[in-house]
C-alpha cells in the first residue's frame, strides 16, 4: 500500500466482503454522492442503499451493493460496515441482483404482512367467540 492508494474493507457480520487497494472510492450519502481520494481528510459519513464504486490500483472498477451502511475514512484505511452488500466487476449484472433480490425481500414482506394478518384476525375473532361465551 503506498500514498497513492487506500485500503478498502467492506464488513458484513458474517465476514469480510471486501478488501483491496484502491485508488479512488465513490459513495453516496444522504445529502449527495461523494469521492474519496488517499489523502482526503478523515471523515465518516453514514452511505445510503446503493452502489459504491472503486478503482483499483490497476485501474479496474469494481462496484459494491450496500444495504445502509458506515464509512470511516482513517488515513488510508476506508472501511465500510454494512448489514449486507454484494461485490462485483460488471455494474449491470450487479444491478440485475440487487433488483431480484429485492423483489424476493419485497414478496417475503408481503407474505409476513399477510401471516401477520390472519393472526390478528383469528385472534379477534376468538376473542369475540370468548366474549359472546361470557367467558371474558
Amino acid at each position: 500500500m503506498n500514498s497513492a492508494s487506500m485500503r478498502l474493507r467492506v464488513m458484513l457480520p458474517a465476514r469480510v466482503l471486501v478488501d483491496d487497494a484502491a485508488r479512488r472510492i465513490v459513495a453516496r450519502a444522504a445529502d449527495g454522492s461523494f469521492c474519496l481520494l488517499p489523502r482526503h481528510a478523515d471523515f465518516v459519513a453514514a452511505l445510503v442503499p446503493g452502489i459504491l464504486v472503486y478503482t483499483t490500483v490497476d485501474e479496474r472498477e469494481r462496484f459494491v451493493a450496500c444495504a445502509e451502511a458506515i464509512l470511516v475514512k482513517a488515513g488510508n484505511d476506508v472501511l465500510i460496515s454494512a448489514q449486507n452488500g454484494m461485490a462485483g466487476d460488471d455494474l449491470e449484472t450487479l444491478q440485475r441482483v440487487v433488483r431480484d433480490r429485492r423483489r424476493e425481500l419485497d414478496e417475503e414482506t408481503q407474505r409476513a404482512h399477510s401471516a401477520l394478518a390472519r393472526l390478528e384476525a383469528n385472534t379477534i375473532r376468538r376473542f369475540v367467540e370468548m366474549e359472546r361465551q361470557g367467558r371474558v
